[in-house]
């Protein structure tokens, strides 16, 4: 059985990232694979966490990571898969030494949505991060700035 590790933080974008590993594509039907699913929930600003208390946070992943699985969990197990979920918490390359050290699987899949502006935590330890030009919008917004200013003039 193999076993692979994905970790998301949104249902539509998870289950594309995963449609062409479930289809088969005419290819014979593979073993039933294991699948370790990784809630990665939304960071809370510091100003929520300043009125809400630990307990009421915890509350709110649990539910958030329970609906989000419940969106992708049934189609997963109408394949006839085995299915494990997981809340992260913590440091996520901590979490996959865990979690392959568990399960003893090596394939890991990260499936969260990239977000515009915002770098995403890194799922190993080895993970390349993507180094984009940070100045490329703002330096736009510049341009097209003082391009108004000139003509104003």
């Amino acid at each position: 059985m193999e076993k692979i590790i994905v970790y998301l933080d949104d249902a539509a974008y998870a289950q594309q990232q995963l449609a062409p590993m479930t289809a088969g594509g005419g290819e014979p039907p593979n073993p039933a694979t294991h699948w370790v699913l990784v809630a990665c929930a939304p960071r809370m600003t510091q100003r929520i966490s300043k009125w809400v208390s630990h307990t009421a946070r915890q509350n709110w992943r649990t539910k958030w990571a329970d609906k989000l699985f419940g969106q992708i969990v049934p189609t997963l197990k109408q394949r006839g898969d085995d299915v494990t979920t997981v809340l992260a918490t913590g440091p996520l390359p901590e979490l996959t030494t865990r979690l392959c050290a568990e399960h003893a699987t090596s394939r890991v899949l990260d499936a969260r949505r990239p977000k515009f502006g915002q770098d995403l935590q890194p799922v190993t330890a080895g993970q390349p991060t993507a180094k984009e030009e940070r100045w490329s919008v703002p330096g736009a917004v510049l341009g097209m700035g003082a391009v108004l200013v000139l003509a104003a003039e």
